[in-house]
């Protein structure tokens, strides 16, 4: 946990991603992230000099592997309190449209639904799962699909829910995570989507894995190119 609490710790104070008696929402999906994130964060509230409280916000999308009382034995153990809203995400994208590239659609309808219970809680801020490996890989996939030079950004005002989006775990590795539930023997949901390893997302994961056999700084590259040029990344 010390190593994730400081890559964690690192990204929230440069980007002042709490601030005292925050009300933060955690999204909880039951993967490694959401998992390693919501374990995080309640062990920063014991020496966290500014004082914050948490949630787990968990949005049920409709497919059968999802476990609502795995989650509830989570936030259980952990003494956090636990809403979970049931979405209509797997009859519109799957069912209905039958999108062949739902993750877009799929994540619109479930931040929709994170936000109504983040509202409805008082929370002022929401917490996202995304890791340093999501942040290369969206920068890629925007740079190769889209001809455009961006990712999603550390933090993040929605003007229209007076909510601010965070992420944590921008500065952790993946592999840093896999150790930590591989190391602490924690279950995580066996699929939280059916396009996990399918999507294009997993095909940018696998040519940043090739492309570092010849080039070994190609992470560390990316990621400083990311800070130094979008205007959301520079550290002030």
């Amino acid at each position: 946990m010390q190593k994730i609490l400081s890559h964690m710790r690192k990204a929230i104070e440069e980007y002042k991603m709490i601030e005292e008696n925050d009300k933060i929402g955690i999204c909880l999906s039951g993967g490694k992230d959401s998992i390693t994130m919501l374990k995080a964060f309640k062990n920063l509230q014991i020496f966290y000099p500014k004082k914050f409280e948490i949630i787990a916000i968990s949005i049920n999308p409709g497919f059968e592997f999802f476990d609502t009382n795995f989650l509830q034995n989570i936030c259980s153990e952990l003494e956090i309190p636990l809403f979970i809203e049931k979405s209509n995400a797997k009859e519109i994208v799957f069912d209905i449209r039958k999108e062949k590239n739902p993750c877009s659609l799929c994540a619109n309808l479930r931040r929709g639904a994170i936000n109504s219970i983040a509202i409805q809680e008082n929370c002022n801020k929401i917490a996202l799962g995304h890791n340093q490996d999501d942040v290369l890989e969206t920068f890629l996939l925007n740079l190769l699909y889209t001809g455009s030079i961006n990712t999603f950004s550390p933090i993040s005002y929605m003007d229209r829910s007076k909510i601010t989006l965070i992420r944590p775990l921008i500065y952790t590795p993946e592999k840093e995570i896999k150790r930590f539930i591989k190391k602490n023997k924690l279950s995580v949901m066996p699929k939280v989507c059916p396009m996990d390893g399918t999507s294009k997302r997993e095909s940018m994961k696998q040519m940043i894995f090739t492309l570092q056999k010849d080039i070994p700084m190609i992470r560390a590259n990316l990621f400083g190119a990311i800070q130094r040029n979008l205007p959301d990344w520079k550290l002030f």
